[in-house]
């Protein structure tokens, strides 16, 4: 049955900014960037939940912005792709303070966010005019976790919030029950989260190790990085065998450090190494957990290793990949970040064969971070380095994004787009992004392709798939190459 909650899009907008500039009055617009990227995160959480993907949906996250913030440009295509790749809820750092905040002065902003958050996940479950039980149940343990946060800090009682449940229309399996992520390479069934089989299913199929390889191979550019981690494999995979035939075997470390800059492939090249491990049984299950700073520092003293804890907890059986790791030791002796990484250090050794941990980021940063602690530079003895990629590659990664989502380049585009991915690798500076430009300027160019088309009258099969020079051009250079005729 159709439930209250449906909004449209703009409708949905207006709540949204209601709802957070009322927070906003209470606690200071300064939260605004974080929180948008945390109820877009909550959004990408909750729509695994949902039936089914529409662009509703992406018209709903495009929706989630604060007054005086830049609006969102999500894709179909590319929500459906992260929404699958979607974790766990883990509260964001701003609200640890924020409990602290309240417990000090005797406030309840924490109580307030609650309601607030519930509110906003609500009209997000109810886009396609359904709300299930699944998605009930996310609200439900989001509101749990924050009060759970403002219970420990001593926060004192408020206004109870919404009850999800009460709104639920129906029991549909949701996005992800009927289309179940898997490890690279998998092709059996999901498993459960502590990797047991539902009675009655068949036992998940170990990734296919060829398959895997030939992905590896398929990268653009990477040559260093494939010949490393092929032996490497290679290494554990004869260290098995001298196992599985009683042999003494020597100890060896799994783990490893991603050294290069941004949008070079290592995230990528992570989840093909969990695949890897899990296909030569070196792990359980293979999966890739992703995280940051902001996933494992939390905003006092004690809550820095529980938070962290349960990212480790998830990636068991896998491989837990840190970005940035050098963020986590830049803060000083007291930073929190020390306890995030003295809990990473036990879980290394506690869990030695059934947990891998790559550490990634800039090549300079990450000698220094494991140069402070001891502990570090002697689990990481591995360590593989990402180049940027040149013009030509940049080209290649861009023809792969076309060819991946149905469009192709006229011949103008073609000559085009060489000069203009060679002169993007020639000015590089320190913000380049390598592949993460490439992307940007794709979806950029899509949205001018499709203002274009949207301008014809008539447009053939041919024009919707069709990237001319001018949607590789911004505005302002299609103006000057105007002027110069």
């Amino acid at each position: 049955m159709p439930t209250q909650w449906k909004r449209s899009p703009e409708e949905l907008h207006k709540t949204y900014v209601a709802n957070t500039e009322a927070f906003y009055r209470a606690a200071g617009r300064g939260l605004a960037e974080q929180m948008d990227e945390f109820c877009v995160n909550c959004a990408l959480q909750l729509f695994a939940r949902s039936a089914c993907l529409t662009e509703d949906h992406a018209q709903a996250v495009n929706a989630l912005y604060s007054r005086g913030r830049p609006q969102p440009t999500w894709l179909l295509w590319a929500l459906t792709t992260e929404v699958g790749k979607s974790g766990q809820f883990l509260p964001p750092l701003f609200y640890w303070q924020l409990t602290e905040r309240d417990a000090r002065e005797g406030t309840d902003l924490s109580r307030l966010f609650i309601r607030m958050l519930t509110n906003i996940l609500l009209c997000l479950a109810a886009v396609d005019d359904d709300v299930t039980y699944a998605e009930a149940e996310y609200i439900t343990e989001c509101a749990d976790k924050l009060s759970a946060l403002c219970d420990g800090a001593g926060v004192k009682k408020g206004k109870p919030g919404l009850r999800a449940a009460d709104f639920v229309t129906s029991a549909q399996p949701s996005f992800l029950d009927k289309n179940p992520p898997q490890a690279a390479g998998q092709t059996g069934p999901a498993q459960g989260q502590n990797g047991d089989k539902t009675a009655g299913e068949q036992p998940a199929e170990k990734p296919d190790l060829d398959e895997l390889m030939a992905e590896l191979d398929a990268l653009v550019g990477l040559e260093q990085v494939k010949k490393d981690i092929k032996s490497m494999m290679n290494l554990v995979k004869v260290r098995q065998l001298r196992k599985d035939a009683d042999l003494p075997v020597p100890p060896l470390s799994l783990h490893m450090v991603f050294m290069g800059n941004p949008g070079t492939g290592k995230t990528t090249v992570a989840r093909l190494v969990g695949g890897l491990y899990a296909a030569i049984g070196a792990l359980q299950k293979g999966q890739l957990i992703e995280v940051d700073r902001s996933g494992l520092v939390a905003g006092y003293v004690g809550q820095t290793a529980i938070k962290t804890q349960e990212v480790i907890s998830s990636a068991l059986g896998g491989v837990l990949f840190i970005d940035e790791a050098y963020s986590l030791s830049s803060g000083g002796e007291n930073d929190f970040g020390r306890e995030a990484i003295e809990t990473i250090l036990k879980a290394m050794e506690d869990h030695r064969e059934e947990l891998v941990v790559i550490v990634a980021g800039y090549t300079g940063p990450m000698e220094k971070f494991l140069d402070s602690n001891p502990g570090l530079e002697s689990r990481f003895n591995k360590y593989i380095f990402f180049d940027d990629y040149n013009g030509e590659e940049l080209n290649a990664i861009f023809h792969l994004q076309c060819k991946k989502n149905g469009y192709e380049l006229d011949e103008e585009a073609e000559e085009y787009a060489k000069e203009f991915f060679n002169a993007l690798y020639e000015g590089r500076d320190e913000n380049f992004g390598n592949g993460r430009d490439v992307r940007n300027r794709f979806e950029d160019m899509v949205v001018r392709q499709a203002n274009r088309v949207a301008a014809m009258e008539a447009p053939t099969k041919e024009d919707l798939v069709r990237f001319t020079k001018e949607d590789f051009l911004e505005e302002p250079e299609q103006e000057e190459d105007k002027a110069s005729l």
